[in-house]
């Protein structure tokens, strides 16, 4: 399988197109300009096409499981999630939109739990709206499942504006803070290392929402991926950037993973 095959190679580093990769090296700064800049640039691309690779495997994996195992984890990530204290007592949320051609993790039980008035809902929704093909993502507030229609490649969105012709609320533009934000990914590890799709849209909105959030002296969100059991990698075997953004927890069919200090504290586990 993949993950024993990366568990191998993760301990003594990782041969990708007959490049030697240790897992654990990080982009270092150098006190000479002209090496800093070249050596950056080498170690940035070799780190992209090493996620590139990465993604292929983990693409494959995800397709050769089967639908109704697919399913029942599916359905025990979501039930997790719902019967969760720390989830239960969130007013304010961001998730994603699951799209079943993507193979990601299933939302729509959740979102339609959230969706319900109270005492089962009641809780605000923000969910993403891709602006454009430059890592451009905006995440807005929906009452309603019909609030969202297919984009051209029939991905589930919120239009812009609602049934009224009034301009959805941006959680970017909000007045107060969203506790908990549910993300998709395509591997992840205990670590809280998250490899996504590579079109940067999740790392540039957590790195504005937090910058937002710091702005204006508001507790962090927690950030949870949803995540089958074959995406979890061995720590190290998910290469990253300055840019990527961990995660604080996963949720995966075994149940709750906190991984920072902020989830260990408010997931009480």
């Amino acid at each position: 399988m993949m993950t024993q095959w990366y568990t191998r190679a993760a301990a003594k580093g990782v041969v990708i197109s007959g490049q030697l990769w240790q897992p654990n090296r990080l982009l270092r700064m150098s006190t000479n300009c002209n090496n800093d800049n070249t050596n950056n640039r080498d170690d940035l691309d070799s780190i992209f096409k090493q996620k590139r690779i990465l993604r292929t495997q983990v693409r494959k994996t995800l397709k050769a499981i089967d639908p109704s195992l697919r399913s029942q984890q599916d359905n025990a990530i979501q039930d997790i999630i719902l019967g969760a204290p720390w989830f239960k007592s969130s007013l304010r949320l961001c998730a994603y939109i699951s799209c079943s051609a993507l193979r990601e993790v299933d939302t729509f039980k959740l979102l339609s739990q959230i969706l319900q008035p109270p005492p089962s809902g009641g809780k605000k929704l923000y969910v993403p709206r891709v602006e454009d093909k430059n890592s451009n993502m905006r995440m807005l507030n929906v009452s309603r499942i019909d609030d969202l229609v297919a984009n051209s490649m029939n991905i589930l969105e919120p239009d812009p504006v609602d049934a009224d012709g009034n301009a959805r609320e941006d959680v970017l533009q909000a007045n107060e803070p969203v506790d908990i934000l549910l993300l998709p990914g395509l591997a992840f590890d205990k670590s809280g290392r998250r490899l996504g799709r590579g079109g940067g849209y999740y790392d540039t909105f957590l790195k504005n929402y937090q910058d937002l959030a710091e702005t204006q002296n508001w507790k962090q969100p927690l950030l949870v991926a949803l995540s089958y059991s074959q995406q979890i990698l061995d720590d190290g075997v998910i290469p990253v950037t300055s840019t990527d953004v961990l995660v604080d927890a996963l949720v995966s069919p075994e149940g709750v993973i906190p991984i920072s200090s902020a989830a260990f504290n408010r997931m009480d586990i």
